[in-house]
């Protein structure tokens, strides 16, 4: 190898390395600026489809303090729709609602040991103002003790499909700060739960119950207004658009704190048809303490992110024909394939400019097809032989609150008569001779 063709090589292989280099270091930085939030655990899904957009370690239980008021809200509103409890009903005040309501470490409106209230009022105070003492009183009307509506909260947990969670008391206190009245539990247990479950709670919450976002979203009542005991409640959601952190289209949902949890929000907000709930629980600052600001922040960082970087968008119209799967084949039918096409369309939440990036899947109902894959005849257009389902191309998946997909029905394009039995005969013949002729063939080549 000659001197100037040795320089040249080593020229060329130091470009490449260089080349090679510089794209690793991209795909490293690309890394370190992932979208991250400052807390111990925090999801952003879609309120309206439960569509999750991001997470981060969204699935250990942990402290979730008065965010598990949202579990009462829940029941509370349930029972009412259902007929079992009145907004005007009256409660009368028990011993341990009295001690609890007059603690004035807690978030609390206090309440009279002879006092009667109206359920209605205990919920706003319980809804905008967290008060503690008016959420055990809800507790004691809906299911009789605090314990027994324990119960009824783990049940309904249960129930709704949350998949991590414990519930020792309605309020979200630690067991502590009852001082030893607690439901359920030692002195040292909390509510936990993961960041999924809260935000599935939030999900089923607004969505049954919208008429939640009314009062989650009032900024300031009186409490018993124009009496002695009239007490300003100020919403501990700051982000409302009218308080300190305002944010343009918050409705609600709920903040927490104990020493366990640290700072928590489960939120949500709406703008143009969009609504996105998020949950951070332990929000920090970037110091690493859990402070009532950082959990606006971060809840602030997660919805410009979605209002930002996703968009609606119809990954497959109505009527889609899945190419290669055009038609289906047809068992004892007039005719032998029959044509299928998605029902209705498919729209989910994308990444800017990642519409592409979804592959359909065709996925057929096993109980309407035989052992070879053909649908039995007869079949009526507009019936369902299955479904749809989309597949990120990138090998990432498509998670939703639910468990379900991102999937659509899919129907037969067109009728398909039972044919008669001697079209079956005649095509029962016509495959014999066809199978004996191929036989034959094969022998006769045999020979030679």
């Amino acid at each position: 190898m000659n001197k100037f063709f040795s320089q040249k090589y080593i020229a060329g292989i130091l470009a490449m390395v260089m080349f090679f280099s510089l794209f690793a270091g991209l795909g490293q930085a690309k890394a370190d600026t992932a979208f991250k939030i400052n807390g111990d655990s925090a999801i952003l899904v879609d309120g309206k489809t439960g569509q999750v957009l991001f997470e981060q370690n969204a699935d250990s239980m942990l402290g979730i303090a008065s965010m598990s008021k949202m579990m009462t809200e829940y029941i509370l509103l349930n029972a009412i729709k259902e007929g079992k409890v009145k907004w005007d009903q009256e409660y009368t005040v028990s011993d341990t609602v009295y001690k609890i309501s007059q603690n004035k470490t807690l978030s609390n409106v206090p309440l009279r040991r002879d006092g009667k209230y109206k359920v209605k009022e205990l919920y706003d105070a319980m809804a905008i103002y967290s008060a503690n003492g008016a959420t055990i009183a809800l507790a004691e009307v809906l299911a009789g003790t605090e314990a027994n509506f324990v119960k009824m909260m783990n049940d309904t947990a249960n129930k709704l499909g949350l998949k991590d969670y414990k519930f020792v008391n309605s309020t979200g206190l630690s067991n502590k700060d009852y001082n030893g009245m607690q439901p359920t539990g030692s002195a040292e247990d909390e509510n936990l739960m993961s960041a999924r479950s809260v935000a599935t709670l939030a999900f089923h919450l607004i969505n049954d119950f919208p008429e939640v976002l009314k009062t989650a979203s009032t900024p300031t009542m009186m409490f018993r207004g124009g009496t002695t005991d009239q007490i300003k409640m100020d919403n501990w959601n700051w982000m409302l658009p009218s308080l300190v952190y305002s944010y343009q289209g918050m409705e609600g949902l709920k903040t927490g704190h104990t020493d366990l949890a640290g700072n928590c929000f489960t939120g949500t907000a709406m703008r143009d048809g969009k609504r996105y709930i998020t949950v951070v629980q332990n929000a920090k600052e970037a110091n690493g303490q859990s402070t009532y600001k950082a959990r606006f922040d971060e809840t602030r960082k997660m919805m410009d992110f979605a209002f930002s970087n996703f968009s609606k968008e119809e990954v497959l119209p109505q009527h889609y024909v899945i190419k290669g799967n055009e038609t289906v084949p047809v068992t004892s039918g007039k005719a032998k394939q029959v044509k299928i096409y998605t029902k209705t369309a498919v729209n989910i939440d994308t990444l800017n400019g990642d519409k592409n990036n979804y592959k359909p899947v065709l996925v057929l109902d096993k109980n309407k097809v035989d052992k070879n894959g053909a649908l039995m005849a007869p079949i009526k257009k507009g019936d369902k032989v299955g479904y749809v389902t989309l597949v990120p191309k990138n090998g990432e998946k498509l998670s939703y609150l639910t468990g379900e997909e991102a999937q659509v029905d899919v129907i037969a394009a067109q009728d398909v008569e039972k044919a008669n039995w001697f079209v079956l005969m005649m095509r029962g013949i016509g495959g014999f001779f066809g199978n004996v002729g191929h036989s034959i063939g094969h022998t006769v080549k045999g020979w030679f």
